[in-house]
């Protein structure tokens, strides 16, 4: 295991590579797992990986068998891919890398794009109701945005990767936007207005219906309030 892991990592040495063409080239290697089961894709900034554990959460309660994709790990590698919680084996990893190495090298593939045809294949082998696939960077040209989901979800945007995604919010944005499928819902968290304009518009040309989420009220903390009364207890 500790071979392929460092194979694996090696491929990391390709870079990033913007665009879905080896990715789809790699997956209909694979068979095209990622056709077979529905899918809640989630691009953003600050929040996905806490909202993909969220709706996976969500799906599990309600006895759905739900895969979970996100990056990156915290101490293993295999805690990027789950199934009802539980990370991908050793045993799955390396049968998937020894039957398709030749096509990451042939393609060839980056560390992610193969990471992503993994969680693909496994949640099929699997035979998941739904998975939860966060995007890695950006949104339009990620390998994730092979996808065609139930729903999308963009976490509130703000400005990152300025050196592949561009140097302003409206570029990134863009780019975030990019998994908003025709006529696919997609649900959006409190954004800045010009964000918000620039998610409308791409949700419009799609004809995708568009749900702006607002913070609970109970989540909300009046925190002059309180630091007002720390100061009268003070006196």
């Amino acid at each position: 295991m500790k071979e392929l892991l460092i194979y694996l990592y090696g491929l990391e040495r390709r870079g990033i590579k913007v665009g879905l063409d080896h990715t789809k080239r790699l997956l209909e290697k694979v068979g095209n797992p990622h056709m077979r089961y529905p899918t809640i894709h989630i691009s953003g900034t600050n929040g996905k990986g806490s909202t993909c554990a969220m709706i996976a959460s969500i799906f599990r309660e309600a006895n759905l068998k739900t895969g979970l994709y996100t990056s990156p790990h915290l101490l293993r590698f295999n805690e990027r891919i789950r199934v009802n919680g539980i990370p991908i084996s050793d045993k799955d990893i390396i049968r998937f890398v020894n039957r398709y190495r030749n096509s990451f090298d042939g393609i060839p593939v980056t560390f992610f794009e193969a990471t992503t045809a993994l969680a693909f294949w496994y949640f099929e082998k699997s035979s998941v109701d739904v998975a939860v696939i966060e995007t890695g960077l950006g949104g339009r040209l990620d390998s994730t945005n092979v996808l065609f989901p139930e729903l999308t979800v963009i976490t509130p945007v703000a400005l990152d990767h300025r050196y592949l995604l561009g140097k302003n919010l409206r570029k990134i944005s863009r780019e975030k936007g990019g998994i908003i499928k025709h006529k696919v819902p997609v649900v959006i968290a409190p954004q800045n207005r010009e964000v918000t304009h620039v998610l409308q518009g791409i949700s419009g040309k799609n004809n995708s219906p568009c749900y702006f989420v607002k913070p609970p009220d109970t989540l909300k903390t009046n925190w002059e309030k309180i630091i007002t009364q720390f100061r009268l207890n003070d006196v």
